[in-house]
């Protein structure tokens, strides 16, 4: 089974070293997304990257230098524009993109939780 919607969606972009409070960044704004009750948040963690300055952030042999950090949250209109004030106390150097996205969410159906149908 497939359901559609719009929802809206949250990609913070912002380097490994980067701190709130004292932890890792990327840890307390995916805390404060599961505190604010949004659907789900994902941290990815590039390969390399470069902003507004220009300088390349990438692993070197044996250290790795402020590699980029992705967030991304996925829910709806009020929850995203809801979220948007702890994100700006935060972050306070790196790049919040906010779009519009259609959803699909595919579900099993009469089958098991593979989605394969049972004989």
């Amino acid at each position: 089974m497939t359901s559609h919607g719009t929802a809206r969606m949250i990609r913070i972009h912002i380097g490994e070293d980067d701190r709130w409070e004292g932890r890792p960044l990327h840890d307390a704004i995916v805390d404060e997304a599961r505190r604010q009750q949004m659907a789900g948040a994902i941290v990815y963690r590039g390969i390399e990257s470069y902003g507004a300055s220009s300088r390349i952030h990438r692993k070197h042999l044996l250290t790795s230098d402020d590699l980029p950090i992705v967030i991304c949250l996925i829910d709806e209109r009020a929850k995203i524009e809801g979220f948007l004030p702890a994100l700006e106390r935060m972050v306070a150097e790196g790049l919040i993109a906010v779009s519009d996205v259609e959803t699909f969410h595919y579900t099993p159906s009469d089958g098991d939780a593979h989605g394969e149908p049972q004989s």
